[in-house]
Order: structure tokens, then C-alpha cells, then sequence
């Protein structure tokens, strides 16, 4: 069995999802980790028993030498990373938020190209179980062979009171750009994946907590280019009814020509096909790590592409797509009219 010598830098909240799913994957040995502040740092050493610690992230690789390097640290830092392990061809798997402009984003996958290394984003969302289920049921017919509408409707309840994102992720309070930026791209990348490319978006953003800097609301419209018309219905601030907002993060409608497939709180998918009752579409979810375990799902596909020479579903000039479509929503909500996305690749200005 091929093994793949790892590390990681980031130490932060997130990253213990990815840590452990690390964990469970037998074709990946994970030697190191880099980290600055010597108690996260020491957190993740006594969790996840990672054998060798570093503060000097091309130090790191230079000793480690490792297969790949996953950068699980804030979007202003994965340019600089990205670009040491190409320099040193490594391989990447970089977390989402990319990078904090568009125009930086490009350069990560500009870079990533020139050094011929393989380039993956954590984009989690899509490998999330109902959304590999849903894909299923759509292809096989079961609601016709033309979807009419999609919608996603959230309310995460995290986002209200000064507190706002708790200790969790409290950094979020001065993003300069927050909910379409951390939440709605994940959305962004899940439409394309179930219905294709974007043609055109036209949304209104709001900020409904005072003490935050940015929008933490938002209805976006999309139409893509199939003659699907999507809709993204979400706010931070509001509260959901369901115990675990965090499992699905919400719930979606499926409209298509031959019925309608639905996504509920509780991870339950069901199909109703015209004139017919809705019958529940069973399939295998669980409440582990975060969002029944798509970290793991997304990391055991990285591996396997690795392993079989294929092209990850989130490569780099993939999600360059994705966020065309962000930027984009963003531009909308400025203008207050529909734009048409604007996709361009890694070399284009």
C-alpha cells in the first residue's frame, strides 16, 4: 500500500476536523504540524499525538520533505504558502476561504501550475453526504430529467449579540467581508456541482448585527446557464428550529419536471415524484466531526486522486469558477442590478 508522508500548518478551530480525519486514513502517515502559539500548538499535539512541531513553516517542509501539505490557516497567508511548497514541490490541499481577492486566488493557482504540483481547496461542502445523494437521485431520474428551481434556506442563530460567533470563530466580527465570503461560497460551489455553471446573479446583502463589520445576510438568485433558477435564502443571525443547526446548515427544495426532492434539518432526503406521496431516500449520514464527516469524505477523495492519478473535483482552476461566481454576488449587492459572471483563468487579468 502507498503511504503519503504529510503535514499541516494551523492550529486553529477548524483544523482539529481535519487532523482527526487525517486519522482515520491508513495511505497517510501525518509527521509534522507548524504552529506559532505554543498552546494551540501543545492542544494539538496531546489530541492528535503528531510527532514533530515547527514555528517555521519552510523549515518544515524543508526537513519533513513531505508528500503534501495541508494549509489549514487563514486566507491571507495561503498565497505565501502556497507558493513555498510549489517553489519545493510539494503537493497542496489548501482550506477555503482561497485567499482574500480574487486577483490572489488566481496567483495560487497560477503558482501551483508553474511548479507542475498537484492543487486541491478543502471545499468540504459538496462531499457532505445529502449533497452526494441528492446528485445520485437527480441523475437517475427519479424527479424528471429537467430541474426547474433550487433552494437552500438558513438560519444559523450564531451571529446575534456582541458575542457574536462565540469563541469559536470570533474573528469573523471584522471580516471585511463575511457571509457569502465564509458560508455562501460553499453554496456556490454545491449549485454548480448539482446544476452546472452560473450564467447570471443578482443579490441583496444586509448587515442585521450592528457590532459586526460586514453582511451577515443575504438573498442571492442565480441562473445558470442549464435554465435552472437557484435561490440562496441565509442569515447568521436569526435561529433555525432544529437542535443542531450546524449538521445540514439548513434546508433545500429541489423543483424538476418530474417532482420535487427535498433535504430536511435532520440530514433526511425524500423524493416526490408527481401525483405520488413523498417517500423518504435512505442513505448512510452521521453526526460526526463536522457536517456527518465530509472533512473525512473530502480528504479521502484528495487521496484517491493522488493515488489514482485522477483530477480532483476542487482543483484550482475549478474553484476559480466558484468564486467568479462570488465576486460576482458581491458586485450585485453594490450595483443592486443582475450580473453576469465573468469567468476567466489563472493567467487572465
Amino acid at each position: 500500500m502507498r503511504i503519503f508522508k504529510a503535514v499541516a500548518v494551523g492550529a486553529g478551530y477548524f483544523s482539529h476536523y481535519q487532523y482527526e480525519a487525517w486519522g482515520r486514513i491508513p495511505e497517510v502517515t501525518l509527521t509534522a504540524f507548524c504552529n506559532r502559539d505554543p498552546h494551540r500548538a501543545k492542544v494539538i499535539t496531546d489530541r492528535f499525538g503528531i510527532p514533530n512541531h515547527y514555528t517555521d513553516f519552510r523549515e518544515m517542509l524543508d526537513k519533513e520533505r513531505p508528500d503534501f501539505v495541508d494549509i489549514i490557516t487563514p486566507p491571507p497567508t495561503h498565497l505565501e504558502m502556497t507558493g513555498i511548497a510549489a517553489e519545493m514541490g510539494i503537493n497542496v490541499i489548501c482550506q477555503k476561504p482561497l485567499a482574500p481577492t480574487f486577483e490572489d486566488a488566481k496567483a495560487i493557482v497560477r503558482s501551483a501550475d508553474q511548479a507542475g504540483i498537484r492543487f486541491m481547496v478543502h471545499e468540504n461542502w459538496r462531499f457532505q453526504p445529502w449533497y452526494r445523494h441528492i446528485k445520485k437521485l437527480l441523475d437517475s431520474g427519479i424527479v424528471g430529467d429537467k430541474i426547474h428551481s433550487m433552494y437552500f434556506r438558513s438560519r444559523m442563530g450564531d451571529g446575534w449579540g456582541e458575542d457574536a460567533y462565540l469563541n469559536r470563530q470570533p474573528y469573523f466580527r471584522e471580516y471585511p467581508r463575511l457571509l457569502v465570503y465564509e458560508n455562501g461560497v460553499h453554496f456556490i460551489d454545491t449549485y454548480r456541482f448539482l446544476a452546472g455553471e452560473v450564467r447570471e446573479v443578482y443579490s441583496v446583502l444586509k448587515k442585521l448585527n450592528p457590532v459586526i463589520a460586514c453582511e451577515d445576510a443575504g438573498a442571492v438568485v442565480f441562473k445558470f446557464e442549464s435554465g435552472v433558477t437557484g435561490l440562496w435564502d441565509a442569515n447568521r443571525y436569526n435561529e433555525c428550529n432544529f437542535e443542531n443547526p450546524r449538521y445540514t446548515f439548513g434546508e433545500m427544495l429541489i423543483d424538476a419536471n418530474g417532482g420535487s426532492i427535498r433535504l430536511y434539518l435532520d440530514g433526511r432526503v425524500t423524493a416526490q415524484p408527481l401525483g405520488r406521496p413523498e417517500q423518504d431516500q435512505p442513505y448512510r449520514h452521521e453526526d460526526r466531526n463536522f457536517c456527518s464527516d465530509c472533512c473525512y469524505t473530502t480528504q479521502r477523495h484528495f487521496v484517491d486522486c493522488l493515488l489514482g492519478g485522477k483530477q480532483f473535483e476542487t482543483h484550482g482552476h475549478d474553484y476559480l469558477r466558484t468564486l467568479a461566481v462570488q465576486e460576482a454576488v458581491y458586485t450585485s449587492a453594490q450595483e443592486g442590478r443582475p450580473i453576469t459572471v465573468r469567468y476567466c483563468s489563472a493567467q487572465s487579468d
